[in-house]
């Protein structure tokens, strides 16, 4: 797994706890909360709301946005290319950042950011997000979440059709997702999710490296891997850091894919260096796919990790009861 720095919380680890209130002022807190059973929600997931609103502010006025900016659009062009979809399309879609808000706007939360709709053009792509961790108490996952959200603009993706999971999500956290109007997913699916055939962008941003092989294990084929971009950890990372033959018996779908890809690393700036360390945005060109042999594709045994030692993500233990974290 790719770490970011030591003070920054893993996506599938727990985050750091939030400071203890005072004595003097739980008591009040809880009869507020009798008098008015939404009162403590209300106000936790105002200041959550409120914390992620100026996130965006400062993000989007970042040099590390605009660059980062250039990067995703490198890809996708080439992926829309691949996807056929109607020269322009891109261009067209990155023009606007802000979609139209929802119609319902005034029964969303005066703190909130409305949810996004989809406004002219068509949307492209699905999202799939792992393993933001807990923003509602951790910065470098506030902003990453942040980030998500400015992306689901800006290629237009309505937030409907974006699903995100983390084990450790707190109610909070659920309740302001939901809020946002993003799909919180129920399972853990421990990145086992096809595509079923539709041009999806996962956002997987420092997570553990079963995580992307379970993916790639999901959707091994060259129709399904071709419709697909990932951005999280850089494979090329992977393949420094994990000796050859750890990676080819732990991860046997990440080694074996790594030449049937494309890899632009993230701009790294000093303001957002803990939070997208290590990144960087993936495709898989047809022609590369093509060319990797009959006995990669055969190859379609589901990971297991029986002899993997410090498995980096949480296990969905009501399928597998024998699992350790």
């Amino acid at each position: 797994m790719a770490a970011a720095a030591a003070a920054a919380p893993e996506s599938w680890q727990a985050a750091g706890q939030p400071k203890r209130r005072s004595a003097a002022r739980r008591p009040r807190r809880r009869q507020a909360a009798l008098r008015n059973p939404e009162a403590e929600f209300e106000a936790d997931s105002g200041v959550v709301l409120r914390r992620i609103s100026d996130a965006e502010k400062d993000l989007l006025i970042s040099d590390f946005w605009s660059s980062a900016l250039e990067t995703i659009n490198k890809c996708l062009t080439k992926h829309l290319e691949q996807l056929k979809a109607p020269v322009g399309t891109l261009s067209d879609t990155f023009g606007n950042l802000h979609l139209d808000s929802s119609p319902d706007e005034s029964d969303v939360a005066p703190d909130s950011i409305p949810g996004g709709t989809l406004g002219t053009g068509t949307c492209l792509w699905k999202c799939v997000c792992y393993g933001i961790g807990n923003f509602a108490t951790c910065i470098i996952a506030r902003n990453q979440l942040t980030f998500l959200l400015l992306l689901l603009e800006k290629c237009q993706i309505p937030r409907s059709h974006c699903w995100v999971y983390d084990p450790l999500f707190s109610q909070l956290e659920i309740d302001v997702l939901n809020t946002l109007g993003v799909t919180v997913l129920s399972e853990n699916e421990e990145g086992k999710r096809s595509i079923r055939g539709e041009a999806t962008i996962f956002y997987m941003l420092h997570c553990g490296t079963a995580l992307y092989n379970n993916l790639l294990w999901s959707n091994w084929s060259v129709d399904a891997l071709s419709k697909m971009v990932i951005l999280g950890n850089s494979f090329k990372g992977l393949e420094e850091r994990l000796l050859a033959r750890i990676l080819q018996k732990n991860y046997p779908y990440i080694a074996k894919i790594l030449k049937g890809l494309e890899e632009l690393e993230f701009p790294q700036t000093s303001q957002y260096m803990d939070m997208f360390n290590d990144t960087s945005i993936h495709w898989f060109p047809v022609q590369k796919l093509e060319q990797l042999s009959t006995d990669t594709w055969e190859f379609r045994e589901e990971p297991d990790y029986q002899d993997c030692e410090d498995l980096e993500i949480i296990r969905n233990k009501t399928e597998d009861p024998s699992a350790t974290d």
